[in-house]
């Protein structure tokens, strides 16, 4: 039987969220038709930061560079090192394809990366730097030809920390500039920021929304929204360990649910009062409290398949598996963005620094789409070649028929052309009747 521990108070659905559209829809009317000049207004209105050129200087960037101590410079190439060592290994599980389908009939496909990418890096309430590896380094190995970024000042100030990450990864353009008139500014193109062709990277609600509102104008990597965090547990663990879990996610933002599965009512309880306790030396408590008492939960289940059920009903961007038996879950849940399996990993690893991309679904996306990753950034392209007279007549006198089962009358006399000239067939012009 499965069952509510702990309820959840609130609701993730934004009631505000209809004003939030109105706003940015506005806001990208803005920057479409005032360009530079629009750009420069909205970030002195936002950010209370003025440039003439928000594209940061070869100095610029080479100072915030060595403004890096020993060790940062060193943590920042450790991570780098392990996300771009795994994005090389997907790369290399992408190969283009050909095949001779018929005697004659060749097909293919290519994996093109896109030409002209843009990253978004946040930076407004915390310098999320990790976001810089996550899109430029992946977009780097997918071999796209322009990879641009921008990210927001950080307390009034270039983020520093962002920029060296930024271009440690290999970005071509630095902008220090943020919220939706980086994302407009990316997508529409200004007087002296050329156009991008895919838009990556999370953001606040009103990014996402700039985002979402943009998609076909450009691509877009995915939906996102606030970040959520599912532990599934036995009483292989103890609470102290689910809890820290928990909040260590929690402190993202208030509207951050935060989730425990577990078959241990000992587990939930004793998770329930290790809270209490990290909540009152926590720095970040007062975000994690909020985002616990509105949107934490707790769900009792008797068996495995009831905590594999709920998980995948869920469908939870970061998933925590610590039981005795975590690949359990990974060969039946099918409904997560990204799994960390046995009480050694966690979230923040995957977040920060152990190869796997951060940039995950959220709001129930995981049903029908994972992560960013190389992928992403590539187009599969199909081809197809005919090498013989004898193929193009066949494959034509079987497309002749089918175009007219369905009416068309110039798609038929396509196919009805290749029989007449390759295989010598007497084929009257665009014939309703069945021509063979």
């Amino acid at each position: 039987m499965i069952r509510t521990f702990k309820p959840a108070q609130g609701s993730v659905a934004d009631d505000g969220q209809q004003a939030v559209t109105a706003t940015v829809q506005a806001l990208l009317a803005q920057v479409e038709k005032g360009g530079d000049a629009a750009v420069r207004e909205l970030s002195n209105r936002f950010d209370k930061f003025d440039r003439e050129s928000y594209r940061l200087t070869k100095s610029e960037i080479e100072g915030c560079i060595a403004a890096l101590s020993k060790r940062e410079r060193e943590d920042l190439d450790f991570a780098q090192d392990q996300i771009r060592k795994f994005a090389e290994a997907q790369r290399a599980t992408l190969r283009d394809l050909e095949i001779e389908t018929l005697p004659g009939v060749i097909l293919g496909h290519k994996n093109i990366p896109i030409q002209n990418v843009g990253c978004y890096v946040p930076g407004g309430k915390y310098p999320l730097l990790a976001s810089a590896h996550m899109t430029v380094l992946t977009a780097r190995v997918a071999g796209c030809e322009r990879v641009i970024t921008c990210a927001p000042p950080f307390r009034g100030r270039i983020a520093d920390k962002i920029v060296a990450a930024q271009a440690l990864a290999g970005a071509d353009e630095i902008y220090c500039l943020g919220g939706v008139q980086a994302i407009a500014a990316m997508a529409y193109g200004t007087e002296t920021i050329a156009p991008v062709d895919i838009l990556a990277g999370p953001g606040n609600a009103y990014v996402a929304e700039a985002k979402r509102l943009l998609f076909g104008k450009v691509g877009i990597d995915l939906f996102a929204g606030p970040t959520e965090t599912l532990v599934i547990a036995d009483d292989s663990v103890d609470g102290e360990i689910v809890a820290t879990d928990l909040l260590g996610q929690a402190e993202h933002g208030v509207n951050s649910p935060a989730l425990l599965i577990t078959n241990s009512e000992k587990l939930a309880r004793d998770t329930l009062d290790e809270i209490e306790r990290l909540l009152k030396i926590l720095p970040t408590a007062a975000v994690a409290a909020k985002a616990w008492e509105d949107h934490g939960e707790i769900i009792l289940c008797d068996t495995l398949d009831e905590m594999v059920a709920e998980a995948d009903r869920i469908a939870s961007e970061h998933v925590q598996v610590m039981t005795r038996d975590p690949d359990y879950f990974l060969d039946r849940m099918r409904n997560y963005g990204a799994l960390f399996l046995g009480a050694r990993t966690n979230v923040s690893f995957g977040d920060k620094v152990i190869g796997t991309n951060h940039t995950l679904p959220t709001n129930k996306a995981a049903r029908y789409t994972g992560g960013l990753w190389v992928g992403k950034f590539l187009k599969t392209c199909t081809y197809q070649r005919i090498e013989t007279d004898e193929a193009s007549a066949l494959v034509g006198q079987y497309s002749s028929r089918l175009c007219i089962m369905e009416g068309f009358a110039g798609h038929a006399e396509q196919s009805n052309i290749r029989v007449r000239r390759y295989g010598g067939r007497n084929v009257p012009y665009a014939s309703a009747a069945e021509p063979f």
